[in-house]
């Protein structure tokens, strides 16, 4: 009978967290509108100031586009495009995006760039008290999906500077994870924020 009873409750537990996960198919299905900006799959975004979805992190991608649709992240391109979506639509479309192939962009090969831009992805910045992008982003820059730490690898540089920046000028501040990056971004120049910029989207 406890056997029973367990089966039961163990059948019960994985079918609640089977209900809660996204859906890659039924996200597909909802997608079309998000390739206008982003491309076909999330992939090929049509501005490199607009990020790859590709592979970010079912769970940061969900968390994103929760802030988005409830305001407490700020992106005026994104402004009312997830307003009629359900929290089950958001599961899906991160699941979705997060099964898509991700395109690794050729990173500057000024290798004076990539030197210091992978210094610093590696090793931080003792100096200003920069910790290594590798240490939560994965030495290979694929994240760390159980934390919902995004993926790096392969996108687009562009966007990756401009929201270290947002960090470090306090202007993307919605989560616990975003207050450690506003910490990190604020000890970065200009010029080390290029260069790691650079350098994470060629690495995969």
């Amino acid at each position: 009978m406890k056997r029973l009873i367990a089966g039961v409750v163990l059948g019960v537990s994985l079918s609640a967290m089977a209900h809660g996960a996204g859906d890659p198919a039924a996200g597909e299905q909802k997608a079309a509108v998000c390739a206008a900006c982003h491309g076909q799959g999330g992939g090929k975004p049509m501005m490199a100031s607009y990020p790859k979805l590709t592979g970010l992190g079912e769970k940061y991608l969900y968390r994103q586009m929760t802030d988005i649709k409830s305001g407490d992240r700020a992106v005026a391109e994104m402004t009312g495009i997830l307003t009629n979506l359900t929290d089950q639509d958001l599961k899906d479309l991160a699941a979705y995006f997060n099964k898509q192939e991700l395109v690794v962009n050729q990173a500057n090969d000024d290798a004076e760039l990539i030197a210091k831009g992978q210094a610093i992805f590696r090793g931080g910045n003792m100096a200003s008290g920069v910790p290594a992008c590798a240490g939560c982003h994965n030495p290979s820059g694929k994240g760390n999906e159980p934390a919902g730490y995004p993926a790096l690898g392969g996108q687009n540089a562009e966007y990756v500077a401009k929201q270290l920046k947002a960090y470090r000028d306090g202007d993307r501040a919605t989560t616990a994870n975003a207050g450690i990056m506003a910490d990190v971004a604020s000890k970065l120049t200009d010029a080390e924020i290029e260069a790691v910029a650079n350098y994470v989207s060629g690495l995969h």
